[in-house]
C-alpha cells in the first residue's frame, strides 16, 4: 500500500511559480509511474503530467506544455511539479497518483489527498 503526501500548494497572482511535491512511503517508488492530475470546482479530474518509473519518459497535457514540468528523485521517493507562469484557470486542488504510465485516471491505484492552488488574477 503506497501513502502519498502532496505540498507546496498555495495562492499565488498570475505569472507566477509554484513547485508542488509529493512525497512517497509505504511501497518501492520506483517500482510505480507517477502522475498529477487536477480537479476545479464543479469540473472533471483531469490529467496534468506524468513521468516514467525511470524518469525518462514524460506526458504533458496540452494546456501545460511548456509551462509545466515533471520530475521525480526515486532516491527521495518524491516526484515534482514545477509549475511556472501559471493562470487563474489553473487554479484547482492537485493530486499526485502511483500507477501504470499514462495520462488516464485508471490506470493510477495510489492518490494523495491534494493540495490546493490558487491563481489570483
Amino acid at each position: 500500500q503506497v501513502q502519498l503526501v502532496e505540498s507546496g500548494g498555495g495562492l499565488v497572482q498570475a505569472g507566477g511559480s509554484l513547485r508542488l511535491s509529493c512525497a512517497a512511503s509505504g511501497g518501492t517508488f520506483s517500482s510505480y509511474a507517477m502522475g498529477w492530475f487536477r480537479q476545479a470546482p464543479g469540473k472533471e479530474r483531469e490529467f496534468v503530467a506524468a513521468i516514467s518509473r525511470g524518469g525518462i519518459g514524460t506526458i504533458y497535457a496540452d494546456s501545460v506544455k511548456g509551462r509545466f514540468t515533471i520530475s521525480r528523485d526515486n532516491a527521495k521517493n518524491t516526484v515534482y511539479l514545477q509549475m511556472n507562469s501559471l493562470k487563474p484557470e489553473n487554479t484547482a486542488v492537485y493530486y499526485c497518483a502511483a500507477g501504470k504510465y499514462g495520462s488516464t485516471r485508471r490506470l493510477y491505484d495510489y492518490w494523495g489527498q491534494g493540495t490546493q492552488v490558487t491563481v489570483s488574477s
